[in-house]
């Protein structure tokens, strides 16, 4: 499914528009990646977290030319799925 299927779906069964469920799923988005970029975790009971969390800078390897190379720290996403998410898997 992309953006696009998902806003379909969304709109079908919220009874609104495309264009209605295309801000509403932009907010949504855009609220979860504001709250990481403050540091902050965002909380879905029964779907599932997104979080924060650094990663430090590390040694590699030009795949090209075997050439060692420093990889640079960042801060990645992570999410956890929730426990009823989990649980809808089996």
């Amino acid at each position: 499914m992309n953006k696009s299927d998902l806003i379909g779906k969304i709109a079908s069964d919220a009874g609104i528009t495309k264009a209605q469920a295309t801000a509403a799923l932009n907010s949504v988005t855009g609220s979860i990646t504001g709250a990481l970029k403050g540091g902050d975790k965002v909380i879905l009971v029964g779907f599932g977290t997104f979080s924060t969390s650094s990663r430090g800078a590390r040694k590699g390897r030009n795949p090209q030319t075997g050439k060692e190379i420093t990889i640079a720290a960042k801060t990645v996403v992570r999410f956890k799925a929730g426990a009823e998410l989990s649980s809808s898997m089996k």
